[in-house]
């Protein structure tokens, strides 16, 4: 069965990104496999357009504004938006002792380039009356928990849990926006040692983008169920 909506998914080639446009390929959307990396981008599209998939692979840097106004002028329209592209920087360190540049290159790629996102698809989701935005953020970006865990990185998530509710409100009752902390995952950026698999970590990122109408929005979720930010 196809489905008309097409998905935007940035970080798309590889870990939960991946899985998320094959999920969302499987359920018939056209779907929007966002990389900085073109050759690694084009191959992963490829891998999904082998098993069925309605995937094209599209160049964007989120952290540059001219590249993401480039990706909209190529395609006006995004139904859902997936902000997955994310840096963890500063790991070694507490908050004192971080260089200021890694918190300036995890806000740049963990906040701004979503908001840049939004800012440019989210509109026309207000217009056409439908859109779902999913910000795939972290509990090290939860403010009722947060210690002292990669200080640049938890900072930068917490600002996109921020942007969720922000964007959950300009974006008006038939644009759901929603934040998901997907766990620690096997990915490049979470290890091999990490306990859940990226088809659990995508899991609640593919359930928000496809909510039905009338669904939750503003909210903060792990494994389908809202958490405290």
């Amino acid at each position: 069965m196809t489905d008309s909506r097409i998905a935007l998914v940035t970080g798309g080639n590889r870990g939960i990104g991946l899985e998320v446009c094959r999920q969302l390929a499987a359920r018939g959307l056209h779907v929007l496999l966002a990389a900085r990396d073109e050759e690694r981008g084009e191959r992963a599209a490829e891998s999904l357009r082998a098993g069925g998939g309605q995937v094209a692979f599209v160049p964007l840097d989120v952290a540059d504004e001219a590249s993401v106004h480039a990706l909209a002028r190529a395609h006006p329209r995004v139904d859902v938006l997936v902000n997955n592209a994310a840096v963890l920087l500063g790991e070694d360190g507490d908050a004192l002792s971080i260089p200021l540049g890694a918190y300036r290159e995890s806000l740049e790629v963990n906040f701004l380039g979503p908001l840049a996102l939004c800012q440019a698809f989210v509109p026309g989701m207000r217009e056409r009356g439908h859109g779902r935005v999913v910000n795939v953020s972290s509990g090290a970006g939860q403010l009722s928990g947060m210690g002292g865990y990669a200080p640049a990185y938890s900072a930068s998530k917490a600002a996109l849990n921020a942007l969720t509710r922000l964007v959950a409100h300009a974006g008006g009752r038939r644009v759901l926006v929603n934040s998901v902390d997907p766990g620690w995952v096997r990915t490049d950026m979470g290890g091999q040692s990490a306990p859940r698999s990226v088809e659990q970590g995508a899991d609640t990122v593919v359930w928000l983008a496809t909510l039905p109408e009338g669904g939750p929005s503003g909210g903060f979720y792990h494994d389908r169920r809202p958490v405290p930010w």
